[in-house]
């Protein structure tokens, strides 16, 4: 039976994630393959590096710096999240990335980025959690606006939720008997068009296949909802996500709340822990 597990991205939000994720580690639950895209890349690889409250942790000690994630590296970079910060001296050097742990864990680990010129999903197998692969993930994270496109062998590359929001239909082609998605979102949620998206067509008119991506994002995500929802109903599918709003900003730099916001995910994921291991043993 092959198992695989999706991260939907939200930014902070996937401190939820990284709280089911270590809960999860710490329980010795395992799976064939991840795939994340965005925040869900950018904290789920430190489940193939089983390190568990390194998210937690470098958040906290981060939160708040300019240097990290400011509107003041957006207006000088054109980065939300600073670029060579975040994606190579943090994992390089100040919280250091296990990567020969990543490389000896047998489950793969995917993200996914949203091709600049064409609009479509690209997805990439991460190998070595060197410079390449991190570029992947901070590409599967540069959200248009708020962050630059990101080159990587000759190509341009965009946050890979404007084009695969949760990346449930790569488990669903791949042929996963085992399905598992964590959401940052509760179950009520739907998406509605953003009010950037004005904003957007002036800023991004020479990416007009992204353009086009982003006119149909919300209905493209809630689809995507739907049909999670549908496979959860009949027992193929099991999601793990909030049980209300998790109400936590984009740049918060509230560590109470982002202590939070982890703690509403260590629950959780305790709460169905004994539905999943009953799920994947079925």
């Amino acid at each position: 039976m092959k198992s695989g597990l999706v991260l939907e991205g939200g930014a902070m939000r996937g401190l939820f994630t990284a709280g089911v994720l270590d809960v999860l580690m710490e329980n010795n639950i395992s799976f064939d393959s991840a795939i994340g895209v965005s925040a869900g890349a950018a904290f789920g690889v430190n489940m193939k590096s089983e390190q568990i409250g390194r998210v937690l942790r470098y958040n906290l000690r981060f939160t708040g710096k300019p240097y990290y994630a400011s509107w003041k590296s957006w207006r000088r970079s054109g980065n939300l999240y600073a670029a060579n910060f975040c994606y190579h001296v943090l994992p390089d050097k100040l919280d250091v990335f296990d990567k020969k742990t990543f490389m000896a864990n047998p489950m793969d680990f995917w993200c996914v980025a949203t091709d600049a010129a064409t609009g479509e999903p690209v997805y990439h197998k991460l190998r070595d959690a060197g410079y390449v692969d991190l570029e992947w993930i901070r590409a599967s994270s540069s959200i248009p606006f708020f962050a630059h496109p990101v080159a990587i062998g000759g190509h341009y590359y965009f946050d890979g939720s404007v084009s695969d929001s949760i990346p449930y239909g790569f488990l669903k082609k791949n042929n996963f008997d085992k399905k598992i998605v964590i959401t940052t979102q509760p179950k009520e949620y739907r998406k509605k068009q953003s009010k950037l998206f004005p904003v957007e067509k002036v800023l991004l008119r020479e990416y007009p296949a992204v353009l086009d991506k982003l006119a149909t994002r919300a209905e493209d995500y809630n689809a995507v909802l739907d049909n999670i929802e549908a496979d959860e109903n009949a027992g193929e599918t099991f999601v793990i996500r909030p049980p209300e709003a998790l109400n936590i900003g984009t740049l918060e730099q509230d560590k109470n709340e982002i202590k939070r916001v982890y703690q509403v995910g260590r629950q959780e994921a305790e709460k169905i822990l004994p539905g999943l291991v009953s799920y994947l043993n079925e």
